[in-house]
């Protein structure tokens, strides 16, 4: 996912790259629920179409058997870490233990979704009715769900309460990808490298990473493509103008490497 990072006046593109599937699949979590947190604001009917067929993706993307698991026994290493991290000086105590109860709530909230993730959802008929329409295209019109159609003429304060109803007890997966990524993404630090001719690679010698962060500044218009296995990167950029196919980059490309791994 693209993110922008200012650093003094200059405002540099973030590009993140997983580097297996449990990263992947909290990445796309946490594109979601903030897809979901922003239309469900809004008033419009199609900003709440959206904010609907959103919740219906986080359905299917938390679907996963073993997500829940897996979040949980990683809030337990990373509790265990940040107490590891007790009196000592360089440590700010109210952060640490700001982070431990952020850690504990979303644990015993995680622990409260009980039965499989989302089933409430799946129990609602109406909303699969809606779910399994908007899967064809232009399968949600009036005619094809008249109920439908109606809900999304009712006031816009009432779609939201259920919006926020429908979506709520999925927030402890949010609230867990948040802190598993976020101690992800603080876990490395920034390393100026240049991409000759805009290719990099660099033998990696044993050293592991979970996730890949490059940084680049937009005025250069390129984006990286990014392949990686446990002996080598390979970075290689591409012009960003609109095109057919894109098209390798032919001079240099100063940019910052990140390694996150928890």
């Amino acid at each position: 996912m693209g993110l922008a990072l200012a650093l003094g006046d200059c405002v540099l593109i973030t590009f993140e790259y997983p580097l297996n599937e449990r990263i992947r699949t909290l990445l796309r979590l946490e594109d979601l629920f903030h897809r979901s947190r922003t239309f469900i604001q809004r008033d419009d009917p199609l900003d709440h179409h959206v904010a609907l067929l959103t919740l219906f993706e986080i359905l299917e993307v938390a679907g996963r058997a073993d997500l829940k698991s897996d979040m949980l026994q990683e809030l337990e290493r990373q509790r265990k870490v940040l107490l590891s991290f007790r009196s000592n000086p360089d440590i700010s105590e109210d952060a640490l233990n700001a982070i431990l109860n952020d850690v504990e709530r979303t644990t015993a909230a995680l622990f409260g979704m009980t039965g499989k993730i989302g089933q409430y959802l799946r129990e609602n008929d109406w909303l699969m009715s809606i779910k399994q329409r908007t899967g064809i295209p232009g399968g949600a019109c009036e005619f094809d769900l008249p109920s439908y159609h109606f809900w999304r003429h009712r006031p816009a304060q009432e779609r939201i309460t259920e919006l926020l109803e429908w979506s709520s007890p999925l927030h402890p997966l949010r609230d867990g990808s948040a802190i598993i990524l976020r101690m992800l993404r603080e876990s490395g630090r920034p390393t100026p490298f240049t991409a000759q001719q805009g290719i990099f690679q660099q033998m990696l010698g044993g050293k592991t990473a979970q996730m890949l962060r490059v940084r680049v500044d937009p005025s250069l218009a390129c984006v990286p493509e990014i392949s990686a296995n446990k002996y080598v990167l390979n970075v290689r950029f591409l012009k960003s103008a609109d095109a057919s196919r894109p098209q390798p980059i032919d001079c240099d490309i100063p940019f910052d490497l990140t390694f996150c791994n928890l």
